[in-house]
């Protein structure tokens, strides 16, 4: 049996000026792309932004090409990763923006999160609100979460960890998710049986 390749979508959620949390999906992303039979894309939503709509862009005669775009690029997705630091106690007003633009896109897709934070705790709340919401979508929250504490010290100037712990999380966490996608990804819808 062939096995089809698996499209992994990963979203930073993160603009600020300083950010950190870019460098571990970036690490992510490269270390997706080594995986046989797995191809990896990145959205920054630094790099390209999704405004505040006052109505649904589905609606809108010309919308902004960027809500078409996003839209393919998570349709396109069998499993996506939600990336964010953590801002009082939750994931970034960004990632929910972005988010709330789509449904049909994120329905029974697996979603893999991490979380990043400048404390020992790397983000513990922000990741299950993120988990929280991917139930809310429709969709499947992985239960291994990446959780990357202290941040802003984790990653050397060329982008990889300091710490070997964090390179092995990261490679557990691929391990699980990609087996996670898979196993969705192959599944039947079950037939309703009429008692």
């Amino acid at each position: 049996m062939v096995q089809s390749e698996i499209h992994i979508a990963i979203i930073i959620g993160s603009v600020r000026e300083g950010r950190q949390t870019d460098k571990i999906a970036y690490y992510l992303h490269n270390q997706l792309s080594l995986q046989v039979d797995t191809q990896a894309q990145l959205w920054d939503l630094a790099e390209e932004p999704l405004p505040i709509l006052t109505q649904k862009w589905r609606k809108i005669e010309s919308p902004p090409t960027v809500f078409p775009r996003m839209s393919n690029f998570l349709d396109q997705a069998d499993g996506i990763i939600f990336c964010s630091p953590e801002y009082h106690g939750s994931y970034t007003g960004v990632l929910k923006n972005a988010v709330d633009h789509f449904w049909n896109e994120f329905k029974r897709k697996p979603i893999g999160v991490v979380s990043t934070g400048s404390g020992y705790y790397g983000g513990l709340n922000a990741s299950s609100e993120m988990q929280q919401l991917i139930l809310s979508l429709g969709a499947f929250p992985m239960p291994k979460k990446l959780l990357v504490p202290n941040v802003q010290r984790a990653f050397d100037p060329n982008g990889n960890p300091i710490e070997e712990v964090l390179k092995k999380n990261v490679q557990e966490f691929i391990e699980e998710f990609l087996w996670f996608v898979k196993a969705l990804k192959h599944a039947t819808h079950p037939i309703p049986v009429e008692l």
